[in-house]
């Protein structure tokens, strides 16, 4: 391994220290991490999380989602919705 010192600014400090204690890394191995994807050609812009969308349309054409019982919630929604009407 070769140090290198980078000079960052303090909102760049705080939100390294956030991901990596999200993730249980150190800032230095988050910092490696991200380099080696962005090396690598991982993109993280526009053109790319569009790609990925785009990619993804239709995968979930035959999925069928399970019965739901109505939560606390919806029956509030309800109870309001039925007062103003």
């Amino acid at each position: 391994m070769h140090r290198t010192n980078i000079y960052l600014e303090q909102e760049q400090c705080e939100a390294l220290d956030r991901l990596a204690a999200e993730e249980g890394t150190s800032r230095a191995d988050l910092i490696r991490r991200l380099l080696d994807r962005a090396l690598a050609g991982h993109s993280s812009d526009l053109s790319s999380d569009l790609a990925a969308i785009e990619g993804s349309f239709g995968a979930l054409a035959d999925f069928e989602p399970a019965e739901r019982q109505p939560d606390e919630r919806s029956l509030h929604l309800d109870r309001v919705w039925r007062l103003g009407a």
